[in-house]
């Protein structure tokens, strides 16, 4: 399962993520991360088994925790099928099916974003909270 971890001012110079790792026992696979000095956003992904556990102990250090069930929408009014999503997605999270029409699967998403600004029809957009 994913979580974005929104980590506040001040958090930052802790070892976050190695002691939940350790008081969990839970494996954690990093997807993406953008911190700086003061704040960050983090996507892990974390086994279904340990996914309540992990998010109650970032919880417990005051990190804001939003599970991934779906980390990109997309407006099925606005999408042509262009493929667009398709060639700037790193992770290959859209691909076209034998109909041709883009489809996704949404457990290869980092929310990198990518596909948010290569949609010319606007029809992507990232689950944020």
């Amino acid at each position: 399962m994913k979580l974005m971890l929104h980590v506040a001012p001040g958090i930052v110079r802790e070892p976050l993520i190695a002691s939940v790792i350790l008081e969990t026992s839970a494996l954690v696979n990093i997807e993406r991360a953008s911190i700086d000095a003061v704040s960050g956003e983090i996507v892990l992904e974390v086994s279904p088994e340990k996914c309540r556990e992990v998010m109650e102990a970032f919880e417990r250090r005051g990190v804001e925790v939003v599970l991934l069930k779906m980390p990109v929408i997309r407006d099925d009014d606005e999408c042509i099928h262009c493929g667009a999503c398709v060639s700037v997605c790193p992770t290959g999270t859209f691909r076209f099916d034998d109909c041709w029409l883009v489809v996704a699967d949404s457990g290869k998403c980092i929310q990198c974003g990518a596909c948010v600004t290569g949609c010319p029809q606007r029809a992507l957009r990232l689950v944020l909270k």
